[in-house]
């Protein structure tokens, strides 16, 4: 693994909206479910006190009359009477009392002095018609809990459905305004009516994307213009060169000459690919016969293997200047042997060298960059960038990998680099539109 990679739980916003909408909804239904139960049962209990309070009153009046209690569940100076009851009873007061039993059964006391000096209380249990109240009350309380979980949980997963998927229509936009589709704007991808916070950020991408690519179109013109300044000076200078008398110094500015002359081309090249404009001159080839020749004229000593032919509607110019551009690369960077396969619309070019270096099968060729100090050698690194620009007028892609032994570990040094060119089934349109590229086959 690379350092500074982040590993983790992967999940979406939608289920992390729906997950925090669900327990904030049941931290809400269990403490109104509380509430309402604790203040349920308070107003049951009340009611119960101030109907026992009624009751011994009641009996109070009927024992003065007859001088004997004739109540039911009234009794005198009773033994079990709560001790806190009997105290504010002895204060000449009439009181309630709420107790609650060892197995749960609350009991409700009513207490009144008599003018003899006895006590005379009234014994009642919480009624079963209030605690079935209460336990309907709590089941009407779960079902609501879980139904609010529930709806909760739904309502989370709609919106932030509809928020991840604007989120992902403007992070696919990004990429493909990442990989070179100028015409493409975030904002549109997220289409809708309602504005939020998501065409804010889109706008934002939009606007960074539109100064970055002006920049780097300003770059390229002035880039372009340099080296066509540039071609005049260095042509009269190889010119000049080769008037020179024979010798060794000047084969040296011979040599230096033609490799600025080289660069110069090599620059302009690239900022006519960069500028998008470049077009395919579409031609049917028999592409194991033209890689043949090719390779043939260019080294004779690079071995090309046909193992399956086919025809292709290609640019044969652009062709060979992608071939030609894979055949230097490995000669400079890697060791021969250097082997070409063609395998129907695939073509293969693999070195015996070191490999790759990390940065471009990761990131791509890059302009100037001639790769790690393994497969360092002599060139200004716009080869790879030549032969990834013209694939890509062609249609086709570039691909790189290095070779490694069967189940090696990446820190095993690799024994060889591949580049793979893979030409598309239909070739590129007119207008510079390119087919749907085949996946890999290994």
């Amino acid at each position: 693994m690379h350092a500074g990679v982040r590993t983790g739980i992967h999940t979406g916003l939608r289920w992390k909206l729906s997950a925090a909408i669900a327990l904030v909804g049941a931290l809400i239904a269990v403490a109104l479910s509380l509430v309402v139960h604790n203040a349920a049962r308070v107003s049951m209990l009340d009611n119960a006190r101030d109907l026992a309070d009624e009751r011994v009153l009641v009996a109070q009046r009927n024992y003065d009359l007859s001088g004997r209690v004739n109540f039911p569940n009234a009794q005198i100076d009773d033994p079990e009477l709560p001790a806190e009851l009997r105290r504010k009873v002895a204060d000449g007061r009439r009181a309630t009392y709420v107790t609650d039993r060892p197995d749960g059964v609350t009991d409700i006391w009513a207490a009144v002095p008599l003018k003899d000096g006895h006590v005379l209380s009234l014994h009642t249990a919480f009624t079963d018609r209030s605690s079935d109240i209460l336990k309907d009350l709590d089941q009407a309380l779960v079902i609501g809990s879980i139904a609010v979980v529930f709806g909760g949980s739904a309502l989370g997963v709609l919106v932030g459905g509809h928020l991840s998927g604007r989120l992902r229509r403007a992070a696919a936009a990004a990429n493909r305004v990442a990989k070179g589709e100028t015409e493409v704007r975030v904002r549109d991808a997220l289409g809708g009516v309602v504005r939020d916070e998501t065409d804010d950020l889109a706008s934002a991408v939009d606007a960074m994307a539109d100064a970055l690519r002006q920049r780097l179109e300003a770059e390229r013109r002035v880039t372009a213009d340099i080296a066509h300044e540039l071609r005049t000076p260095v042509t009269g200078l190889l010119t000049a060169a080769e008037l020179l008398p024979p010798g060794r110094p000047t084969e040296l500015v011979l040599d230096r000459a033609k490799a600025m002359r080289t660069l110069v081309e090599d620059v302009l090249e690239v900022a006519r690919l960069d500028g998008a404009s470049e077009r395919a001159e579409l031609q049917d080839i028999m592409l194991g016969q033209f890689v043949t020749r090719r390779v043939a004229a260019k080294d004779p000593g690079v071995e090309v293997r046909v193992v399956h032919e086919s025809e292709v509607t290609t640019d044969p110019r652009r062709l060979e200047r992608v071939l030609f551009n894979l055949l230097a690369n490995a000669a400079r960077h890697g060791r021969p042997p250097v082997e070409v396969t063609v395998e129907g619309r695939v073509i293969r070019v693999r070195d015996h060298g070191p490999g790759f270096p990390e940065d471009l099968l990761a990131e791509g060729p890059s302009r100037f960059r001639t790769g790690s100090r393994d497969r360092a050698g002599h060139g200004h690194g716009l080869g790879l960038t030549i032969a990834a620009g013209q694939a890509r007028v062609l249609g086709a892609r570039l691909t790189f990998r290095n070779v490694r032994p069967a189940g090696a570990p990446e820190q095993v040094p690799a024994e060889g680099a591949v580049a793979v060119l893979w030409l598309p089934e239909h070739a590129p349109t007119s207008t510079g539109s390119y087919p749907v590229l085949p996946l890999p086959g290994r």
